[in-house]
């Protein structure tokens, strides 16, 4: 009797498994997510009280993948973020992993998704937000 109940609960949840919509990420959704987490991230850095002093000195980060000017954005702000030399900042770890992070969507974005970004403006103004 048990393994027919366990048999109708299973049998009773596969309707439900089979008909969620389930999408496999794709390079431009992963390319996105990223983007918007990083975008987020820069903002709380700059408002965290430990990080706060050194990343005023930063411009606001905003990344908008179907901009064209995003790639040189991306790759002076990590510049800067790499050449921060205040020790207390430089080595946190949260202010590390958003370089770090960084570099892996510009990789993504410049060689493995190269030809799945389509760029629909071209205006550098529109990034400094």
């Amino acid at each position: 009797m048990a393994i027919f109940k366990h048999v109708l609960f299973i049998s009773s949840l596969m309707p439900l498994i089979l008909s969620y919509p389930f999408y496999p990420p794709t390079c431009y959704t992963k390319v996105l997510s990223m983007a918007r987490d990083l975008t987020q991230w820069a903002a709380d850095l700059k408002r965290d009280p430990e990080t706060s002093y050194c990343m005023a000195r930063m411009p606001n980060l905003y990344i908008d993948v179907h901009n064209g000017c995003v790639m040189y954005k991306m790759s002076t702000y990590l510049q800067m973020v790499e050449g921060l030399r205040q020790r207390r900042c430089a080595y946190t770890r949260d202010v590390r992993k958003l370089g770090v992070t960084m570099r892996q969507l510009f990789i993504i974005m410049s060689e493995r998704c190269h030809g799945d970004l389509v760029f629909t403006a071209f205006d550098c103004s529109a990034l400094e937000r």
